[in-house]
C-alpha cells in the first residue's frame, strides 16, 4: 500500500510540473488517503502482529 501511495504520490508531482493542476490534487489526494491508511494498518500491526506466549 505504500508504494502505490508513492506511485500516487510521483504522478501528482509530474502532472503537478507539467500543469495538469486538477489530475495533481486528485492522485495528491489518492497518495495521501493510502498514506494514511498504510499507517492506521501499520500500527495495528505492530500493537495486534506479535503475541507473547502464555
Amino acid at each position: 500500500m505504500l508504494y502505490w501511495a508513492a506511485v500516487f504520490f510521483i504522478i501528482a508531482l509530474l502532472a503537478g510540473l507539467f500543469g495538469f493542476w486538477g489530475l495533481a490534487a486528485g492522485a495528491a489526494g489518492i497518495a495521501k488517503i493510502l498514506f494514511f491508511v498504510f499507517l492506521v494498518l501499520a500500527v495495528v500491526a505492530l500493537l495486534f502482529g506479535r503475541r507473547a506466549p502464555v
